[in-house]
């Protein structure tokens, strides 16, 4: 039978027959146990039964790997409980009244634990009794019970962490939406589970309390009853009814105890791959713990007065453990050895083969690096630049709303030293050249004065900069400089990537997941539009036209009620999405200034607009059409522009009619990446708005 994950789920023949109404029986009868007669044999049976149950338990226990594999515990625990103390009632019930016709009056398993146990002696079934509840109740069910309840009230404190650690990784495309869900839920049995153990530990120590109280009631309700009822001499009534409770008690203590080291046991496990025998086993075969054991021993087997024999015996034990987990050691090593031979011998076998994956590559998004830059990725080395991409990715998907692909980072040797290659699928779309052992100054607004080093344009904006040895940093920075580490120079640089292609790295995949995650909040919605009105590829489309333009994607919700009452236009995508923009147009703009600030906008001269209007109109369908001065002239004052206010620290959207809007913002990207082109309708009427410069047609 295959081993499922949850221990506690049973065979299903097992599962079937609890289900088949034995168990409720079961309880039913515990608690039937308590007030009818229960027969002598039956009495027994269910005595033997009761230390079967506790050492299955124990069992299971130690062999489990999780203790939420165990997760039917606590109600086990309860039930054997019930169990062992209707037991004890129905126990006191023949002992008190058939205990004056001696020891054999209450079944063969109380008998046999009062007189071959205790041998006979009542003095010393009391005390070996009392030593066990002492360590039931003060040692393990009081250890057990703290470790309960801290584990609990921490299990507890850390689950926001936990959740938002899930959020983390789901916003960042590490877990797929069903994978979170199922360690949400996870997470919750986890403290479901240690809360009903902070409250069963209180059954364990209540049942110990119990046994301590019906050993008294045995002991003194017998004494009078034999001696007052059945006038028997006190020396015959002590030795016929304490024998008897004390072989009661004994009875029932020690599963007791086998529950009470099952409940410590489950409590301090910690979750695993192996089960407590495994565990413990590997741990303590340490060769270098036991030659230091055998040495102390073996001194103090050479004391006089001590058991040398003994001591000797014992250390020549801990040298033979040594010797067996050196062994052991030794052939681990060995075969870890003899593994990563093979696989080596495997890898240069297969090296003459050409496989598939040799020629392509499927990646979405890759960055290539030349052998001298192979560093920044092994993390054995503090290589940043894997974590670093991963901070990007977050930061693009937060601000797009959809998860950017993972990046494959991966060496090549057609590169020189210290150049890198981005490609979006098989097309470069970056390439340039960093220096792991220098750091990237950046000059900022004020400063004029060089530094020796080698001078180079930023890759990210296109800005004058100088490579620095470290040693340079804080002369640069005095001067006036932002010094940039290299692996941040790679990473900006791949994050406007992100931002400029970001249309192509959504597909309909993704768009799909999007929709899932939609469909939990808004199923009316989804289930009524897609399909059945917008195919999936045309809301792909529109999707990817919205990102070309920076527009965010995060609200998935009004753009499939806007397309909702687009439906009936049939427009294009190219249209449907310009008709969508004014809906989201908020979120674009508050990238850009913050809430409580006025919108920085440059803006045509009003000719200039009018008549690039009139033109848009002559040529029709085909649109805008500027001939080549006066595309020069545009493109030149509004690059100048966008520089100056960059420079400043200022970061402004061009507004232009609506009628020319898509045209002037087709041009303009391709010359100023970065530019958000907006129409005068997308403009909240909430936002206040300050035109920081007009372009017109001259030249600058």
């Amino acid at each position: 039978m295959e081993l499922t994950k949850d221990r506690s789920v049973l065979p299903s023949s097992f599962t079937a027959i609890l289900k088949s109404g034995i168990l409720p029986a079961g309880i039913i009868a515990l608690v039937a146990m308590m007030v009818l007669p229960l027969p002598i044999f039956l009495l027994d049976v269910f005595f033997v039964s009761n230390i079967l149950i506790s050492l299955v338990i124990l069992m299971v226990a130690m062999h489990t790997f999780r203790p939420l594999e165990f997760s039917s515990f606590p109600s086990l625990l309860l039930i054997a409980t019930v169990l062992r103390l209707a037991l004890n009632v129905a126990s006191t019930r023949v002992v008190l009244s058939q205990g004056h016709n001696g020891n054999d009056a209450a079944g063969q398993i109380i008998e046999a634990f009062g007189n071959f146990i205790v041998s006979g002696n009542y003095a010393v079934g009391i005390f070996v009794f009392t030593i066990l509840v002492i360590i039931n109740l003060i040692v393990i069910t009081k250890g057990a019970g703290r470790v309960s309840e801290v584990t609990a009230r921490f299990t507890l404190d850390a689950m926001p962490g936990k959740q938002m650690a899930i959020d983390a990784d789901l916003n960042a495309g590490v877990l797929t939406t069903e994978d979170a869900a199922k360690r949400r839920d996870e997470i919750a049995k986890e403290a479901d589970f240690y809360g009903s153990m902070d409250g069963a530990s209180k059954f364990v120590k209540g049942d110990a309390i119990a046994s301590i109280l019906i050993l008294a009631i045995n002991i003194i309700g017998g004494l009078i009853i034999g001696i007052t009822q059945y006038d028997l001499p006190v020396s015959t009534a002590a030795e016929n009814y304490v024998l008897l409770s004390i072989g009661d008690g004994l009875v029932a203590q020690i599963p007791s105890l086998l529950l009470a080291i099952s409940t410590a046991i489950i409590v301090t496990r910690v979750s695993d791959k192996q089960d407590m025998t495994e565990h413990i086993g590997e741990q303590l075969s340490i060769s270098k713990a036991w030659i230091p054991v055998s040495a102390v021993l073996l001194l103090i087997g050479f004391v006089p007065g001590m058991p040398n024999l003994l001591f000797i015996l014992a250390a020549i034990v801990a040298a033979a453990a040594g010797y067996v987990s050196r062994s052991v050691e030794n052939r681990r090593e060995i075969q870890s050895s003899d593994q990563e031979e093979l696989e080596d011998l495997g890898e240069e076998g297969e090296s003459d083969q050409l496989k598939l994956e040799d020629v392509t590559d499927y990646s979405p998004v890759s960055v290539q690096l030349g052998y001298g830059l192979v560093e920044m990725v092994d993390e054995d080395a503090g290589g940043p630049l894997v974590e670093r991409i991963t901070g990007i990715r977050k930061q693009v998907s937060k601000a797009l709303g959809f998860i950017i692909p993972a990046v494959r980072i991966r060496d090549d040797l057609t590169l020189t030293s210290n150049q890198y290659r981005i490609r979006i699928g098989q097309t470069i779309v970056g390439d340039d050249i960093i220096y792991p052992d220098r750091k990237l100054a950046i000059p900022g607004d004020d400063t004029n004065i060089k530094l020796e080093g080698i001078e180079v344009k930023d890759p990210s904006f296109g800005m004058n900069a100088t490579w620095i040895l470290p040693s340079q940093q804080n002369e640069a920075e005095e001067k006036g400089y932002v010094v940039v580490a290299p692996e941040s120079v790679l990473a900006t640089h791949l994050s406007q990537i992100f931002y400029k292609h970001a249309g192509n790295l959504i597909g309909q995949d993704d768009v799909q997941t999007l929709l899932d995650n939609l469909s939990q909040t808004a199923p009316s919605l989804v289930e009524s539009l897609i399909p059945k009105l917008v195919p999936l590829h045309n809301l792909t489309g529109v999707l990817r036209e919205l990102l070309s333009e920076r527009v965010p994607i995060s609200d998935l919700r009004i753009i499939l009620e806007s397309l909702a009452r687009l439906v009936g236009k049939n427009l294009s995508v190219t249209d449907t999405a310009e008709a969508i923009r004014p809906a989201l147009a908020g979120l674009l703009i508050q990238q850009v200034a913050p809430l409580n600030k006025a919108l920085p906008v440059i803006t045509f001269n009003s000719e200039l607009e009018h008549m690039l209007i009139k033109m848009a109109k002559q040529n029709g369908d085909e649109g805008l059409v500027l001939d080549n001065e006066l595309a020069t002239k545009l493109i030149s004052n509004i690059s100048d522009l966008n520089q100056k206010l960059t420079s400043e620290g200022n970061t402004a959207v061009l507004v232009v009619s609506p009628n020319i809007r898509r045209q002037i913002s087709a041009i303009i990207r391709q010359h100023v990446e970065d530019l958000i082109v907006l129409a005068f309708t997308e403009l909240p009427d909430n936002r206040k708005v300050n035109v920081v410069a007009t372009v017109d047609g001259e030249t600058s």
